[in-house]
């Protein structure tokens, strides 16, 4: 037990006070090997074919992605404090620099708060058919910060989440999964004149 409890102990590197172990660095990879497991557990449970009978597709996905964002940040906090970071100093002694960073990228918040809405919300869903900006897109994938949709041209488009919370947006397929269109046919007309 004794030559486990040196190897774990052994410093790779210091930062000041800060020691960065062998045992820190195992427990680092064995919380990230157990939050990649447990996501795709969670996955593959979620997205099974009778779950996704049940289920809209939409709502399934929406749900994933919210319980894969609140398990990811509660790793990471785990990995911090694990390296030995006090996160409330940390906070506190970065409140400044945290207010220049919130104002520089207030346009990334802004998309991000819109992507847990879409998400919550469920008036937008994978597989949707969108009007957004006079474009008819299909809905592949909802993310925090952006989406990503598929135009009749099969051109991918990444979408901002806030410009589909902010702007008016058509969603053919809300309420069926049938969508219709009025596609206006012009017709040339020859004006014949006979003396």
């Amino acid at each position: 037990m004794e030559p486990l409890d040196k190897f774990s102990e052994f410093v790779i590197f210091r930062i000041g006070e800060f020691a960065f172990t062998a045992g820190k660095v195992i427990t680092v990879v064995i919380t990230l090997l157990i939050t990649i497991l447990v996501v795709w557990l969670i996955k593959l449970l979620m997205i099974r074919k009778r779950a996704t009978d049940k289920f809209d597709r939409g709502n399934i996905y929406a749900l994933f992605q919210i319980i894969k964002y609140v398990i990811w940040i509660i790793s990471i906090l785990l990995i911090l404090e694990t390296l030995g970071l006090k996160l409330n100093a940390l906070l506190a002694g970065s409140a400044a620099l945290l207010v220049g960073i919130g104002l520089g990228l207030q346009n990334t918040f802004i998309n991000f708060i819109a992507g847990i809405i879409l998400l919550f919300e469920g008036s937008i869903k994978v597989e949707d058919i969108l009007e957004v900006d006079g474009q008819v897109v299909r809905i592949l994938k909802i993310g925090l910060r952006t989406s990503k949709a598929i135009n009749r041209d099969d051109i991918v488009i990444i979408l901002p989440n806030s410009l589909m919370t902010s702007n008016k947006v058509i969603n053919w397929s809300h309420q069926e999964k049938k969508t219709r269109f009025r596609i206006k046919v012009g017709v040339p007309t020859e004006v014949m004149l006979t003396w």
